[in-house]
């Protein structure tokens, strides 16, 4: 068998390994490597057949062409050469690296100290690249704005579902089944926000604690899927957003451009670490062998660096092509930083806004990082939609019974034009949330009142300490009727201020039948079935709940207004009451527990009554009693149009004309 030999190609308008006619051509970044490796493997992935060092370099790209090569094809690279020099620094040749491009890989990735351990081969622990063919194309659902996003992780939806073939469980497949596309479509969704599905790698003291990462958001690569969630690689991707099309709803995928598993200086050397460290991390000005950790991972990716952006920007096209509706960014704030700073000018935003594609795609930013000045809600720019932490706190809080937050929660049912309206951005900037996948679920937030991550293994150090919640009287599980009644009333409380505001709601699955994590909120480690949703366990009624709230949001588009209220027109758009009828002057925010919103638009009239004491409160409808009113939904499933029950939200809509009902 002749010996696999590489050849010199003009420059490749792709990085990566591509396909071709004529044989594969690969292409890497790697400004300061003198010499590029492309390591060849048998079809098992396990035997080296051959080390070729790429034979050009244009510039930063080292790149050659493998003559007769195809698809399926494993490989990987090393790299050599002086990394500061003058500190005696020199890259890892010893290393295997996954290629930062590789569209799928053989296997997962491993915790293991020789990967941090400098002058060790990694050639038995470092998965392989597998050549792909032509990229998939897949369907996407028809471009629409988000009107209710559903966060989930994919093994966590799907492994403890009955109606899921055992096989396929804890795999996007298992997303495709008809019972759990029955579920999602029945609760109202627009579009489902996948957590992490690029390959990832469980943080180094994890092992050793017998834990493992359920969240995926340790990535090693921007392209290729987890082989435990997509054994098939992109197709497995394109698959489900055509299957997902079909039934009017959007994939967003969560993806974590801000770090890698790399992590920090005592961390693996797996991909991009290895080609260039310099030119992939921040580092500091002052001392370029520091990594800046803005991310609380070890290190932070370098997003302001032309090869970075060109990384980052190529990766959201492949997911495009793939059929992915949009995005939603980790750490989000990271995207904008540079040496100098946060700015909505930096290189990687700019790139995206002018894109022809993905300035049109739905992108979400988790508007916060743990650098200087890193909270930024409300300064991302457009077409940039934000999750808004006010919106969680200050509804939290509100509930929770904290004095004087009535007024920011009626800024917060409004849209947050405090937070938005500045920037010219409308409601739908607002991804309003109460409980994600960070921190407590909803059935915790109003059974415990402090967190309890012993199982973690950190002796319940990590996690937030301040959640704003609550136990409605005891420390988790109870048996008494009383206490599992109000923190039922709770939870509705909560939902339906959520569907009720405007903005776009969003739901992490599992809370619409009640998920626990037995009061952890910082549950990114615990893989196992006692985290895993328990669809037996389900709270049906509660399911159906939710459902009702999407439907009655999508009946009455004052709900969901794309504009600001304003106080102004004939009628008022919106007016703010007492539960008397009459309005609230400035100085009586402070102390109220009951108000309501009357809102009015396109002929309609909907008054959203809020109650969070624990009395019973009597309302007058507004407008005098010629007018007739319908209550659309009460959160506390009872109650007549002159009450607001006790913690509880209400939904009324004016009748004009409307006669009594006969006796």
């Amino acid at each position: 068998m002749p010996r696999p030999a590489l050849v010199a190609c003009p420059l490749p308008a792709r990085m990566g390994a591509i396909a071709g006619e004529d044989g594969v051509t690969f292409a890497v970044f790697s400004r300061h490597g003198e010499r590029i490796d492309l390591c060849l493997f048998d079809e098992t992935g396990e035997a080296e057949i051959a080390r070729l060092p790429l034979p050009c370099r244009s510039g930063d790209i080292h790149h050659g062409l493998l003559p007769g090569a195809a698809p399926g094809l494993r490989y990987a690279l090393r790299a050599d050469g002086p990394w500061q020099p003058e500190r005696g620094h020199r890259f890892d040749a010893t290393k295997l690296l996954v290629d930062p491009y590789a569209t799928r890989i053989d296997r997962p990735f491993r915790w293991d100290p020789r990967l941090a351990e400098h002058g060790t081969d990694t050639a038995d622990l470092v998965p392989r690249g597998i050549v792909g063919g032509a990229q998939p194309e897949a369907a996407r659902a028809p471009e629409r704005a988000p009107a209710f996003i559903y966060e989930l992780a994919v093994k966590s939806f799907t492994m403890r579902h009955t109606a899921v073939p055992e096989r396929i469980r804890g795999t996007l497949a298992a997303l495709c089944e008809p019972a759990v596309i029955d579920h999602i479509r029945g609760l109202g969704v627009s579009h489902v926000e996948l957590m992490p599905v690029a390959a990832w790698m469980d943080e180094r003291h994890l092992p050793s604690l017998g834990l493992a990462n359920a969240w995926g958001y340790n990535p090693v690569n921007f392209f290729a899927l987890d082989p435990r969630l997509a054994p098939d690689g992109a197709a497995d991707l394109a698959s489900l957003c055509a299957t997902y099309a079909q039934a009017g709803i959007g994939i967003i995928l969560d993806i974590v451009l801000n770090h890698t598993a790399e992590s920090d200086e005592f961390g693996a050397t797996i991909s991009l670490r290895g080609l260039d460290n310099a030119v992939y991390y921040r580092h500091a000005m002052e001392d370029p062998g520091r990594l800046i950790n803005d991310t609380g991972c070890g290190h932070t990716l370098a997003l302001d660096r032309a090869p970075v952006v060109r990384m980052a920007m190529d990766a959201l096209r492949h997911s495009r092509r793939l059929g992915v509706a949009g995005f939603r960014f980790d750490l989000g704030t990271v995207m904008g930083r540079s040496e100098t700073g946060y700015s909505q000018d930096a290189p990687l935003f700019a790139a995206i806004g002018q894109d022809p594609d993905l300035s049109q795609a739905i992108l979400i930013a988790e508007p916060w990082d743990i650098g200087p000045g890193g909270y930024r809600l409300g300064e991302f720019p457009a077409p940039f939609a934000e999750w808004n932490g006010r919106y969680r706190d200050d509804v939290r809080r509100f509930w929770r019974g904290d004095a004087g937050l009535a007024g920011a929660v009626a800024t917060r049912l409004a849209g947050s034009a405090d937070l938005f309206a500045a920037r010219h951005r409308g409601p739908q900037a607002s991804v309003n949330f109460i409980a994600a996948h960070d921190g407590f679920t909803l059935a915790d937030l109003v059974s415990h009142a402090s967190k309890h991550n012993e199982a973690n293994g950190e002796g319940n150090r990590d996690g937030e300490n301040e959640n704003h919640s609550w136990n409605n009287g005891a420390e988790g599980p109870t048996g008494d009727p009383a206490i599992l009644a109000a923190r039922d009333r709770d939870r509705r409380a909560l939902l339906a201020t959520l569907f009720l505001s405007r903005g776009v709601p969003m739901l992490t699955a599992g809370d619409e039948f009640g998920r626990t994590q037995h009061g952890n909120n910082n549950a990114y480690c615990q893989d196992n079935a006692a985290f895993w949703l328990d669809w037996e366990g389900a709270n049906r009624d509660l399911a159906a709940f939710v459902a009702e709230l999407a439907m009655v949001r999508a009946e009455h588009p004052l709900l969901s207004a794309s504009t600001f209220l304003t106080g102004a027109g004939n009628p008022l758009d919106a007016r703010w009451l007492k539960p008397d009828g009459t309005p609230i002057a400035d100085a009586e925010w402070d102390r109220l527990d009951a108000f309501g919103l009357l809102l009015n638009g396109n002929g309609k009239t909907l008054l959203i009554a809020v109650n969070r004491s624990r009395n019973d409160v009597a309302l007058s409808l507004p407008d005098g009693p010629s007018q007739r009113w319908q209550r659309l939904l009460c959160s506390a499933m009872e109650g007549s149009d002159d009450v607001l029950p006790a913690r509880s939200v209400s939904l009324f809509g004016r009748c004009a004309g409307r006669e009594p009902s006969p006796p």
